[in-house]
């Protein structure tokens, strides 16, 4: 009997020991458990002050954006309302209608005028070539004519 009485107050404390180990291992596991939980909290909480910053930016860059396009409206209205008035004037003066009807003179035509370019180096070689100015002591090619070629 004492035997029995031996074995089974082993048994029971061999229960308690395992039981102690796993109330420790479980104790363990959700601490570690907590702080997998306040990592993501955090990166949570970082995240939607991120979409709030995110979204305060997007409704100010839309309100700056219907300001933009208020003005731009305004701008057009009054180039418009420009436009109607010179032309009103255009139209009532007989001596400017003539002149604003005239061909404009050759040399702003050829101020005006250059030849289609392929790409930027051809527009530098085309501004470097023009106007040059003759070598010293040399006379000019197109003397008596200002404005060069």
């Amino acid at each position: 009997m004492n035997r029995i009485l031996m074995a089974l107050l082993a048994a029971a404390l061999l229960a308690l020991a395992l039981t102690g180990w796993r109330w420790s291992v479980a104790s363990e596991t959700l601490t570690d458990a907590q702080k997998i939980i306040n990592t993501l909290s955090a990166g949570i909480e970082s995240r939607d002050r991120a979409i709030n910053r995110l979204d305060s930016e997007n409704r100010q860059s839309q309100q700056r954006e219907a300001a933009l396009r208020q003005l731009q409206g305004q701008a057009s209205s009054q180039a418009l309302a420009r436009e109607a008035h010179i032309q009103r004037e255009t139209d009532a003066n007989p001596i400017l209608r003539a002149w604003s009807a005239a061909a404009l003179p050759a040399d702003v035509i050829r101020l005006h005028s250059r030849p289609a370019f392929a790409s930027a180096r051809d527009y530098l070689d085309w501004m470097s070539a023009r106007d040059k100015l003759p070598n010293t002591g040399q006379q000019p090619a197109f003397a008596g004519r200002s404005g060069g070629g």
